[in-house]
């Protein structure tokens, strides 16, 4: 027989399922935290009080040797960072190192020189009934915490405001059904057009603009392929699917611009649609929607009609 004995490497399967199953836990927690330090840059005022100049109060997103996720900008990314700050993650270190020195131990204290006749016990009924009940109370107490989570984020009534976003090949567009329809697209800014460099990739001609303190109900779907809208500091992610309409919320906590990206591969320029949104206080967002009605502005049935017939009419003279 091998230098280790099987039979107690068996009993021994349980605490690996677990192990396999916290793991691919933990890089997925690892990945989002590495997805929400690249979205998250240095965030400023974008607008001020009619009147006043334009302060630009720098925040941050991201620090320098960061190892967890940005501050939460909203109830929902702040419960959610929490659970995996104070519970999850340290539950899924604790699984994780207790199984590498677990294995540690049996690898020395199971040697051939250590153990040259291991035993042939196949079964053990006490060590059975305790590898099914602790994953089965890890789960339990997960499930409290995280079911509270999803509730919450599937809470979108009493909305204060609603957005629609619409992903395309490749950027996005928004539109605000209780604003007479209000609707632009957001298009990323070139390397050209940008005043500040290091906002590279994350900067757009429109960005959606949103009052602090306000229920956002969030309608998205697209018109092409699948996209997905996230900003992680809003604790956002949402798939965008052709021919149907997912909804989510979000609430601002303080004002400020936050950027997020389409985060489902969606073709060549998938990395060329980033999400930028601008937090405003109410004042200032009553400004903007009167100046975004007029620059936005779209012409009436009317006179698309009239334009139409002279530019038939055109054609026919040519």
């Amino acid at each position: 027989m091998g230098a280790i004995s099987f039979a107690r490497l068996l009993r021994l399967r349980g605490a690996v399922k677990v192990v396999a199953a916290a793991g691919v836990s933990f890089l997925l927690a690892n990945a989002l935290v590495a997805n929400a330090l690249v979205a998250d840059v240095l965030v400023a005022d974008a607008l001020a009080e009619e009147g006043t100049e334009i302060k630009t109060e720098i925040k941050t997103g991201a620090q320098n040797w960061q190892t967890g996720f940005s501050a939460p900008a909203s109830p929902v990314a702040r419960q959610s960072f929490e659970f995996h700050d104070n519970l999850l993650q340290p539950i899924i270190v604790f699984i994780c190192l207790f199984v590498f020195l677990l294995g540690g131990f049996i690898c020395w204290r199971f040697a051939e020189k250590r153990n040259p006749t291991p035993s042939r016990t196949t079964h053990h009924s006490k060590l059975e009934v305790v590898w099914t009940l602790v994953p089965v109370a890890i789960l339990v107490v997960l499930f409290v915490p995280s079911f509270n989570i999803m509730r919450a984020i599937e809470d979108v009534s009493e909305a204060d405001l609603t957005v629609k976003a619409t992903g395309h090949q490749w950027y996005w567009s928004y539109e605000y059904p209780d604003h007479d329809g209000l609707a632009f697209d957001s298009n990323l800014l070139t390397e050209d057009e940008l005043k500040d460099k290091s906002k590279r990739l994350l900067q757009t001609d429109n960005a959606l603009v949103l009052p602090v303190g306000s229920k956002v109900r969030v309608l998205v779907t697209a018109t092409d392929v699948l996209h997905s809208w996230a900003v992680p500091r809003f604790g956002v992610k949402i798939d965008a699917v052709p021919g149907r309409l997912n909804e989510t919320w979000l609430t601002a906590d303080e004002k400020g611009v936050y950027y997020g990206f389409c985060t489902e591969l969606c073709g060549a320029g998938h990395a060329y649609m980033p999400i930028e949104v601008h937090i405003v206080s109410k004042a200032e967002f009553v400004i903007w929607l009167r100046k975004a009605k007029e620059r936005f502005a779209t012409k009436s049935q009317p006179d698309l009609l009239a334009d139409l017939l002279a530019a038939r009419t055109d054609s026919a003279q040519q």
